[in-house]
């Protein structure tokens, strides 16, 4: 009865929204049966009423994308790095793993160019104390590729970031021989020249109580269940998946294609579903 409120006053998106505790809402999420198989043994059975806290079932998710969710680059707050030493029109192809605890489910070739996207929360002009990502005069290592070095900061008129011009140590490429320089901070790119624009979804917990039977469940819905970012970029390994397919964007969460909007080759959308880590822990 309560569900259906939802949907009549249309604030969810049909019974199958991501937000939903429906298995319609949960396989649109991405959730695997598996994961829900094991959410149900941890929990038991029982003849009592009981809550269980929603963390459980997003640990389980974790546990089982971890396990078997291959890996990504994506971008989802986009600032634009220029390597000023870098060919211009040249390309460099990587080799990444699909999975790092997983070698039987191979590699993939990720390129590197001139100019890259970063995330927006990798940079800052004046840091805080503890942060070890690039701020003007820093180093930090591309994940998979070379360290690089911010020479200087480009702005526009109003002072809004246009671009990060920065120098790559050519001798600091992972893996290679000579490569054991060290810098603290290490940060995941795209070619700016190969990224795929993708619409990326982050969905979130409905309620931000465990209970919203407490008093009217309206007043704990959560404002930020859902945020639509229409601006990501995705690696080029992404631009032909299938839908309900479920990946893990490093540093950023576990995703799935989703199953209605998502076209291979035309439109990428892309739906979170669980974080790395359990955002709410700390919130309680």
């Amino acid at each position: 009865r309560k569900l259906a409120a939802l949907v009549a006053e249309g604030l969810v998106e049909g019974w199958d929204d991501p937000r939903m505790p429906t298995i319609s809402g949960l396989r649109r999420r991405g959730c695997p049966p598996e994961a829900i198989r094991d959410f149900a043994e941890r929990i038991g059975i029982t003849k009592k009423a009981s809550l269980v806290e929603v963390g459980v079932l997003e640990n389980c998710i974790r546990e089982e994308l971890d396990r078997n969710a291959p890996r990504r680059l994506a971008v989802l707050d986009p600032v634009k790095v220029v390597l000023s030493n870098f060919p211009e029109g040249e390309t460099e192809w990587l080799t990444f793993p699909n999975h790092p605890q997983r070698p039987e489910l191979g590699t993939r070739e990720v390129p590197l160019s001139r100019e890259l996207w970063i995330e927006a929360e990798d940079f800052m002009e004046v840091p805080p104390k503890g942060y070890h990502r690039l701020v003007p005069g820093g180093e930090v290592r591309l994940r998979g590729a070379f360290i690089i070095r911010c020479e200087s900061v480009e702005k526009d008129a109003d002072g809004r970031l246009v671009a990060l011009h920065c120098s790559v140590d050519h001798d600091s490429r992972s893996g290679a021989p000579g490569s054991q320089r060290k810098v603290k901070g290490t940060i995941h790119w795209l070619s700016a020249a190969h990224a795929q624009a993708a619409e990326v979804r982050l969905y979130d917990r409905l309620f931000r109580v465990a209970s919203p039977d407490d008093g009217d469940y309206h007043a704990h819905l959560n404002p930020e269940s859902k945020r639509v970012v229409s601006t990501a970029w995705v690696e080029p390994a992404l631009a032909a998946v299938e839908a309900e397919s479920r990946w893990q964007f490093e540093r950023t969460g576990y995703f799935v294609a989703d199953r209605h909007d998502h076209r291979p080759g035309e439109r990428l959308v892309f739906n979170r579903t669980v974080t790395l880590r359990d955002s709410w822990a700390k919130a309680r």
